[in-house]
């Protein structure tokens, strides 16, 4: 580690550690989608609840259907959500349909396909090899049984699930809001530069968006221009956020202000700076329940630092998951602080490569149209050839 900055795993840790507490709140399971499962969900219902038809056909006993030409009489119809009364006796059958309960006495679907039907008679068109088409009570779940886990991220399938267990609501963690800050005189909104000088302010529009991915809910509370005082007033709009995103003036400028803001606020420093690349200036810090953490203002740095440092913030990852792969193209060796490259990922058959992007600017944002993941480089790091073994994180 580079002297006197923190590590990118151990400030990962830090975050982890020091994360906002949250709320558990019960919602319709319309409104989780994305959301974190507070408690385990287990079922109120075994499914499916009975042995029911896995195909359109008829209920019969096997014995008395293996053979072509066998004759069977139809004694009553069993489409799902009205089963048959009765019981399939030795030549019997029941027209049954696809969810249809299964009569008692049954212990086969013969097919439709292999059977042709004329009034009440029924004759077996193809030889049956074995007992088939039924799906037995309880294959996909019993009553009781646990469906979701605790701190699960509920997804189409997690909350198809829930429902079929019969639940119409879930427990979940209240999602954190998050307020976004920028900071500099020179930064516009989109729209208003009208020709005069200054810089867009892009990064909220980037941040927001994957606080939005991750599952919390942002809030872009503006531009602060380059002065303490002009923070603390901004910062002061973000009353209901759990956590702050302050985003530029986190360097050593005579016009950084961000950092000396929140610690008059009554901030306590977790981290104040890492060694990592792009992203040195990034900070945390924390007051009660609520978290601040400070991103560069260059916007390649800020995306990366929130891939690297927001995501864990909010839960939705407890680290870097790297993903080993080989260099599609040789890199140089690495100076003293670990490197993060943007980078694209390729499949062959001679496994994954992932390919250093040719700019790497911390103030170009286009490469992020390609780079679908970071090549992530440890600190001296020698020079690499092409097919050398790599980590990457995927973005």
């Amino acid at each position: 580690m580079t002297q006197g900055l923190l590590s990118v795993d151990d400030a990962i840790a830090s975050i982890v550690r020091h994360r906002p507490p949250r709320a558990v709140e019960t919602r319709a399971l319309h409104d989780c989608l994305g959301c974190t499962l507070a408690e385990d969900v287990t079922s109120r219902v075994t499914l499916p609840p009975c042995d029911v038809s896995a195909m359109d056909g008829y209920a019969v006993r096997f014995e008395d259907a293996r053979t072509p030409g066998a004759a069977l009489r139809v004694i009553g119809a069993a489409p799902a959500g009205a089963p048959f009364a009765g019981r399939v006796s030795a030549g019997e059958a029941v027209r049954i349909f696809t969810g249809g309960a299964v009569p008692d006495g049954a212990d086969h679907i013969l097919i439709q396909e292999d059977a042709e039907a004329h009034g009440d008679t029924l004759r077996v068109s193809q030889a049956q090899s074995a007992p088939s088409h039924i799906r037995k009570a309880g294959i996909d779940f019993f009553t009781g049984d646990t469906l979701l886990r605790a701190g699960q991220r509920l997804g189409a399938a997690a909350l198809g699930v829930a429902a079929s267990g019969d639940h119409a609501a879930a427990p979940i963690l209240k999602p954190l809001r998050v307020a976004l800050l920028a900071n500099g005189d020179e930064l516009r909104p989109p729209g208003a530069l009208g020709g005069s000088s200054g810089v867009i302010s892009s990064n909220p529009f980037a941040i927001a968006a994957l606080v939005r991915i991750w599952g919390a809910v942002p809030e872009d509370i503006g531009i602060a221009a380059d002065s303490k005082d002009a923070i603390i007033a901004r910062a002061q709009l973000a009353a209901d956020a759990d956590i702050i995103v302050a985003i530029g003036g986190a360097s050593v400028g005579d016009h950084d202000h961000m950092k000396e803001a929140f610690l008059e606020l009554g901030y306590d420093l977790h981290f104040n700076k890492v060694a990592v690349r792009p992203g040195k200036p990034a900070w945390f810090a924390g007051k009660g329940d609520r978290r601040v953490l400070g991103l560069p203002g260059n916007p390649a740095s800020a995306f990366v630092c929130a891939h690297l440092f927001l995501k864990p913030l909010l839960g939705a990852c407890d680290g870097l998951a790297e993903t080993p792969a080989r260099l599609a193209a040789p890199m140089a060796a690495n100076g003293p602080r670990e490197t993060f490259v943007r980078g694209k990922q390729t499949e062959s058959a001679d496994g994954l490569f992932a390919r250093p992007l040719d700019r790497q600017d911390s103030a170009l944002l286009t490469p992020f149209l390609e780079a679908d993941c970071l090549i992530r480089r440890p600190a001296h790091a020698p020079a690499a050839e092409a097919g050398a073994r790599a980590a990457i994180v995927r973005l």
